[in-house]
């Protein structure tokens, strides 16, 4: 079931999520609508609290694809390559981080928008499956972007909000001016990165 994906300035994507104490069949269900709406939207990375659930669970699929849509392991990294996608991940923390990256960054809650956002190079995370089973992943690559990306949605932060400060408001003044209806061409469409 395809789900409402929230945009800012919705004040509900600024709360933090609660953990995640109920697993089993409604947290399988709703693993299954996130990441039906995440692939309607195009999109390769989506938390809980983007479509209204106040929880720290999130979904991730950033394996790269081809133009006929299968997917492509040789660009993704060693460790990229270890990690079974799409990922379910519960109660996330991350345990360690090391290096610095930069990635230009789109978010589904705050569409056609895009910015430089540094993130650690490679983490190390603990988490509980969608059986509540404790895991541990490392990884580098979109991969560490993607997660690092999703978990500040589940403290109630957004790429603009790890971006300069001037380039922040920019964007909140064209989106408090324009919304998210900015005339964009196909052309411009078929370019956009990837959206977190």
């Amino acid at each position: 079931m395809l789900l409402q994906i929230l945009t800012y300035p919705d004040p509900r994507l600024r709360e933090i999520a609660l953990p995640v104490k109920q697993f089993g069949d409604p947290l399988k269900k709703l693993a299954e609508d996130m990441l039906e709406t995440m692939y309607h939207a195009k999109g390769i990375g989506l938390a809980a609290p983007q479509v209204g659930r106040l929880e720290r669970f999130l979904v991730i699929d950033c394996r790269p694809k081809n133009e006929h849509g299968r997917y492509e392991i040789k660009e993704m990294t060693e460790l990229e390559q270890k990690i079974t996608q799409p990922l379910f991940m519960a109660n996330p923390s991350i345990v360690e981080r090391r290096g610095k990256t930069t990635f230009e960054e789109g978010c589904l809650s705050v569409p056609t928008y895009y910015e430089t956002v540094e993130r650690a190079q490679w983490v190390r995370v603990r988490y509980q499956d969608l059986e509540g089973q404790e895991q541990m992943l490392e990884t580098d690559g979109l991969l560490a972007i993607v997660i690092q990306h999703e978990m500040d949605h589940l403290e109630g932060t957004l790429f603009i909000d790890r971006i300069s400060f001037a380039a922040s408001q920019k964007i909140k003044s064209q989106i408090q001016k324009y919304g998210y209806s900015r005339p964009t061409s196909q052309k411009e469409t078929e370019k956009e990165p990837n959206k977190i």
